[in-house]
């Protein structure tokens, strides 16, 4: 999912024909620090993001779209990797949770 974001990130800074240390400067973090954002390396908070969009003149909604598209598409084409994988793990976990809650309280009536 970091890479996913840093990789969109990456291509709208370079729309803009801004470098890393313009981006940087303007959002108030290290070049270094904003190069692992765009890589995928350090996690982007609400923030931040919020500061980059503000920056390349895009919404966080842009920027994030990107996380939806590939997740449809993996999901429309049967794909199980990568954070398709994950949504797919997450919503088993909640759904288990349900269950044995359910359960419980059930059991707890008794």
């Amino acid at each position: 999912m970091n890479e996913m974001l840093g990789n969109h990130i990456r291509a709208l800074r370079n729309a803009k024909k801004l470098t890393q240390e313009q981006v940087a400067d303007q959002i108030g973090i290290s070049r270094q620090k904003y190069a692992r954002i765009e890589s995928g390396v350090n996690s982007i908070t609400f923030d931040i993001l919020s500061k980059v969009a503000k920056v390349l003149d895009v919404t966080v909604g842009d920027i994030t779209k990107v996380l939806d598209e590939t997740a449809a598409v993996a999901y429309r084409t049967g794909e199980e990797s990568g954070s398709s994988k994950k949504i797919f793990d997450m919503l088993d976990l909640f759904y288990a949770n349900k269950s044995m809650c359910a359960r419980l309280q059930r059991r707890d009536m008794d």
